[in-house]
């Protein structure tokens, strides 16, 4: 079983994000299952959602604690939550990074991929200047890091999931994937 958990905010398509994952795996002919963890629930809170896919039929329902892949979809999040914990070693970790800019200190066990997901959803005008939805945009991300899920699937799914302006999310998500780059610690 292939275990996802996301990190982000109220308000950048976290959720969204696993059920995109959960679609494109399931077109991969994956069993999949997909959900959210709400604390408080307003914009800009943090927010946490998991997404399983195997060959196998799913039974666990529980929260994700030890992920074969970690999701952040905004590292200022890096700063006060251990948002490696428990990933398994040489779990894949896939981090929204701003270009150009310096990453901090990183465990060494884990192998790590970056892409500037707000810059490209920016670009594209998928939610605001202020607020961009990094949602798709991270998806094409992980169709780069993840062997087992296709860009087409990915693709296809961001088309069936993204709630308004299927075009540009799907144009930011293959953007995305071609800007990928794993980094090496």
């Amino acid at each position: 079983m292939i275990e996802v958990r996301f990190h982000g905010r109220g308000g950048q398509g976290v959720v969204v994000a696993s059920e995109v994952l959960a679609n494109a795996a399931f077109r991969e002919g994956f069993e999949v299952a997909a959900f959210p963890y709400f604390g408080v629930e307003r914009r800009g809170a943090p927010v946490t959602a998991y997404a399983r896919f195997d060959r196998k039929p799913i039974r666990l329902r529980s929260s994700i604690y030890e992920p074969d892949y970690v999701v952040v979809l905004d590292s200022s999040l890096m700063r006060g939550i251990d948002l490696m914990g428990g990933l398994k070693k040489g779990g894949i970790v896939l981090i929204n990074y701003p270009d150009g800019k310096a990453l901090p200190r990183l465990a060494s066990d884990f192998r790590y991929f970056t892409l500037d997901a707000t810059s490209i959803a920016a670009e594209h005008r998928i939610g605001s200047k202020v607020s961009p939805i990094v949602n798709t945009a991270i998806m094409g991300g992980f169709a780069r890091a993840c062997e087992d899920i296709s860009l087409e699937s990915m693709l296809a799914s961001i088309r069936d999931r993204a709630p308004t302006k299927k075009d540009a999310n799907v144009a930011a998500a293959q953007v995305a994937y071609d800007r990928t780059r794993e980094v090496f610690v």
